[in-house]
């Protein structure tokens, strides 16, 4: 039975512990390694920000130097993190449905000396503004989800074709432009050489709309449900078509009432047809909403084997599993705090962050499910323990003792810095003024 009492400190910090022991390995030193377990420790901390500043203080260090050493120059293997990271959740969550997810958030950021920055499109803001965007591959199971993998994408006119913006943010000559969906291709093919469990791919639109991608996936005979646009072309008996077109053609026995799983404010349902193309393997997949009608979204799926219209309103659940890691990712596990401009301190960041998220979302499956029983009958029953109320837990139960000296030198610290800060900015002003 799940209880705040089997999630004692103890338990937490051996967790924890385990988790990073897969890891530790790839950390060079004792030094760097018991840095980056104390990074993460504070990743997953209540601190108010988490940047090498506050994470240097929760660490008990005495400047920010070796954290920020840790992210821009410390000797680790990020790569092989990442792949620790990956068996970490497969050894946990892993199954033989598993869905990867593809999808891209962005991280807001000012100035331009970040790798990556610029102004473009975010779905994350909803519009265009100076940010960086990470594109990650998620994995979702019946035993919980996490993010896997990540790349940072770097434009092409404004970073690639810049020698002088890629050597300042140390951005190795070997990488070329890729888009978004060239670097999900990349990733999923990480996954199939590291024999990752999976039988779908799903992701939204920018990718399934990206002829090639999915190309690859069927040259693999791997399945996918992708979202296209309401533009998208539609080869059937009849001819090309736009996807719009053939939803205004499905008569009203076509449609099924059926939902693709749980949601925050209950079961997801929608109306749903599946509409054959002229490949065997090739369907529409059509969802309508049920209170406005006219909101209509199209996921092209293809079946290398038939397989049962309600399995593929499952995996079209599945793609909100990552828009639901990134927004735990950026909430529990500071995922968007990172002060990094260095495309390897980019990584290197965003890899232990994801390692912390992982954490909590193995620690929420070795919980279990269990509702706990009301004390009586009048009573509500408690909601499953969640990967937020594990974070609060850790951070509330792990925290470090208080250590007036230590926090009293860490004000002494940053005030001293900003007095610095605040008399080069006055002496730059100065001088434009003179």
């Amino acid at each position: 039975m799940a209880s705040v009492e089997h999630l004692g400190a103890a338990r937490l910090q051996a967790g924890l512990d385990a988790a990073f022991a897969r890891v530790a390995g790839r950390f060079k030193g004792p030094e760097v390694r018991a840095r980056a377990r104390r990074c993460v420790e504070g990743l997953l901390s209540g601190l108010e920000r988490k940047n090498g500043w506050s994470l240097a203080e929760y660490a008990g260090e005495r400047s920010p130097d070796g954290m920020q050493r840790l992210f821009n120059a410390a000797t680790w293997d990020a790569e092989g993190v990442r792949d620790d990271i990956r068996a970490y959740v497969i050894d946990h969550l892993g199954h033989g449905d598993g869905v990867p997810v593809g999808d891209d958030t962005g991280f807001a950021k000012q100035g331009r000396c970040s790798a990556g920055v610029q102004r473009q499109y975010t779905g994350t803001l909803g519009k265009i503004a100076n940010c960086r965007i990470g594109v990650f591959r998620g994995y979702a199971s019946i035993g919980g989800r996490a993010l896997i993998d990540r790349e940072l994408y770097l434009p092409r006119d404004s970073w690639i074709a810049e020698p002088s913006r890629r050597a300042a943010a140390q951005i190795p000559e070997q990488v070329g432009f890729a888009t978004k969906p060239q670097l999900l291709h990349a990733m999923i093919e990480r996954a199939v050489a590291a024999g990752l469990p999976f039988a779908w791919v799903t992701a939204d639109e920018a990718y399934g709309d990206n002829g090639p991608l999915r190309h690859f996936l069927e040259d693999r005979r791997i399945g996918y449900v992708v979202a296209v646009s309401r533009t998208h072309q539609i080869t059937t008996g009849a001819g090309k078509t736009r996807a719009a077109i053939m939803a205004g053609k499905v008569r009203k026995a076509g449609w099924q009432r059926l939902s693709c799983g749980p949601g925050a404010k209950g079961e997801r349902h929608y109306d749903r047809a599946l509409i054959a193309t002229a490949s065997p393997t090739h369907h529409l997949l059509i969802r309508r909403s049920v209170s406005k009608p006219a909101g209509l979204a199209f996921f092209l799926c293809h079946t290398p084997t038939p397989v049962p219209l309600g399995r593929l309103v499952h995996i079209v659940g599945c793609r909100w599993t990552i828009e639901e890691c990134f927004q735990t990712g950026k909430n529990e596990a500071a995922f968007d705090h990172y002060q990094v401009r260095l495309y390897p301190a980019w990584y290197r960041y965003m890899t232990l962050a994801m390692l912390a998220l992982a954490f909590l979302a193995v620690t929420r499956v070795a919980v279990g499910d269990p509702l706990t029983e009301p004390a009586d009958p009048g009573s509500c029953q408690l909601i499953p323990m969640s990967v937020n109320e594990i974070r609060r837990l850790f951070a509330l139960l792990t925290r470090p003792p208080t250590d007036e000296s230590h926090i009293v030198y860490w004000s002494r610290w940053r005030r001293r810095r900003q007095a610095r800060a605040r008399q080069s900015h006055y002496l730059r002003q100065q001088a434009r003024d003179q």
